[in-house]
């Protein structure tokens, strides 16, 4: 979480901070269909590594953003989905894939 004394006075430098790597906004457009097991995150998001796709959860975890739900199995399963404030970021991360589509149709033309 971003303690408030490290919090950007400018308003989109702290949803970029949130969620401007490439991978967190990857991982949050996977999570907008429902929860997700850490090898489909794996499987979606070409290029990832391992200890960067975790690095990126437990921050978002930490920024509330996601949270990681322990089903206490054996063997282990754990699921990953965004929480209340991260389902927020849904009009963000569909306004950004409009624009992408917009943006390739000018090329596409």
């Amino acid at each position: 979480m971003i303690m408030k004394d490290h919090m950007p006075e400018c308003d989109v430098a702290t949803t970029v901070q949130l969620i401007g790597s490439k991978w967190k906004t990857l991982i949050i457009r996977d999570l907008m269909t429902g929860s997700k097991r850490n090898s489909e995150l794996k499987r979606s998001l070409k290029g990832i590594s391992q200890k960067v796709l975790t690095e990126s959860l437990k921050s978002m975890i930490e920024d509330g953003i996601v949270e990681r739900i322990d089903f206490q199995k054996n063997p282990p399963h754990v699921e990953y989905q965004l929480t209340e404030l991260g389902n927020t970021l849904l009009p963000v991360i569909e306004a950004m894939r409009k624009w992408g589509q917009f943006y390739q149709k000018q090329f596409m033309a």
